[in-house]
């Protein structure tokens, strides 16, 4: 493994721990150059279908690119990294599940928005909103009055007027 810091291959491992319920392994590594210490995760390449966007373009699932929108969504909110781990690892799961070869980006969204209610619900709406591109304010509305018809009595904050 390449030193970060001084880009010397010479590297030995320190530490190995399982992540992620296994599915990662994390290894904290010395560098014999720079005596620098630095850590790299380890998970088995899987073979994720390629994203059909809406304009018909194909390109490879990215998992940084799903973290990133999360992050985004979840900026300011009391949720982890590892919940968005969590919601992405399902996500792949499902995606290598399906046997397919092509999936839509739409598809994914929709998992996306399946998940993130359980995890934030103001980040649900903030990824709602960017998702499902509202075209005026009515249409917003109908979107946080099926996340508060959903809600189990007493957990509401208050009620939406039209």
């Amino acid at each position: 493994m390449r030193c970060p810091f001084c880009s010397t291959d010479d590297t030995r491992v320190l530490d190995s721990r399982d992540s992620n319920e296994g599915a990662v392994i994390r290894r904290r590594r010395e560098c014999v150059g720079c005596q620098r210490r630095f850590t790299t995760y380890e998970r088995v390449e899987e073979l994720n279908p390629l994203v059909v966007k809406k304009d018909g373009r194909r390109e490879p699932f990215d998992r940084d690119k799903l973290l990133a929108g999360l992050k985004k969504a979840c900026e300011k909110r009391p949720v982890s990294v590892e919940q968005l781990d969590a919601v992405i690892s399902e996500i792949e799961k499902k995606l290598q599940g399906s046997g397919e070869k092509e999936m839509s980006s739409k598809a994914i969204g929709e998992e996306v928005m399946r998940l993130l209610p359980g995890i934030d619900e103001v980040a649900y709406v903030r990824f709602a909103s960017v998702y499902r591109s509202f075209r005026d304010i009515a249409e917003f509305m109908d979107e946080l009055k099926g996340i508060l018809e959903n809600q189990p009595a007493g957990k509401a904050r208050g009620k939406v007027k039209p």
